[in-house]
């Protein structure tokens, strides 16, 4: 057992940790909210573009629908992989940088990689150790998620893919499943594939009247479809980091709780050992 005096200091420290662990959960459960609420707005306005892509989908010729024809005297300069890797800026969010980094780094090892965008700190920092240094500081899009810095990135990517300077583009990130769940994942982004819950019939099967043909409305919905896909993935990190986050400071809190309690007790015994040392020596002297 410590002297009451180190005891007394540690408990002072521990309530101090605890103050700012529920500071810090009581932030992350704002930002969650709103994260959360910022992709429940979106989703109608994607189903509707995904139901119409969908029924349009045969008639498409689309470019960003298809793998990147190369030809056989470019074979030796065939592009590669292009990795979109998402984690935070900042730590203290359990394992929610470590899952999304492993996760980049099975793609980057499976892959021809020839670039990676790395969206957050830490795993700019994780990317430039594998020798792919991020060509932009990417930090503020995922610290502000904003459509049009995302809808501007997503373009570029189009554009790289189109004209053969990439042949894929995976996007990897923690998508979040619950606000104790999240899981690390890699998606295809170009070329563009039907997500899986859109193989068989639509539930409201619609016909269109299109003008001018299907294929141009294609042409013009799909890169769309696309720029919102991206700036979903970001919502949907940044939604995971915020749960991983509110859990990891709730799990601090817990555990600084049960510390607090556990050497208040023992300064309490102390205290009262001390105590009863100096009665017992007051009753001794006045014996003598």
């Amino acid at each position: 057992m410590g002297s009451l005096r180190e005891i007394k200091d540690r408990i002072g420290s521990v309530r101090s940790t605890l103050k700012i662990t529920s500071a810090m959960k009581l932030v992350a459960s704002s930002k969650l909210r709103k994260a959360q609420k910022a992709i429940e707005g979106l989703r109608p306005y994607e189903k509707t573009l995904g139901e119409i892509l969908f029924s349009l989908a045969s008639e498409s010729k689309s470019v960003l629908c298809r793998p990147v024809e190369v030809s056989a005297e470019d074979e030796t300069r065939r592009a590669g992989v292009a990795v979109v890797a998402i984690s935070s800026n900042s730590s203290l969010c359990g394992g929610f940088n470590a899952n999304v980094i492993r996760k980049a780094s099975e793609v980057i090892e499976g892959n021809d990689v020839v670039e990676v965008y790395s969206l957050g700190r830490k795993m700019a920092d994780a990317m430039k150790k594998k020798g792919f240094p991020s060509r932009e500081d990417y930090s503020s899009l995922v610290a502000r998620p904003s459509y049009e810095a995302a809808a501007a990135l997503a373009s570029a990517l189009q554009k790289d893919f189109m004209e053969g300077r990439v042949s894929r583009v995976v996007l990897v990130y923690n998508h979040f499943v619950s606000n104790s769940k999240q899981v690390a994942v890699a998606e295809t982004y170009l070329p563009f594939e039907m997500p899986s819950s859109m193989t068989g019939e639509p539930e409201c099967a619609e016909e269109y009247i299109v003008e001018p043909s299907p294929s141009k409305v294609v042409e013009t919905l799909l890169p769309q479809v696309l720029m919102l896909k991206f700036y979903v993935a970001i919502l949907d990190s940044a939604a995971a980091e915020h749960a991983a986050r509110t859990v990891a400071m709730q799990t601090a809190t817990d555990n600084a709780e049960d510390l607090l309690g556990e050497l208040t007790l023992e300064y309490n015994k102390g205290r009262q050992q001390k105590i009863t040392s100096e009665i017992l020596d007051l009753l001794g002297g006045a014996a003598e």
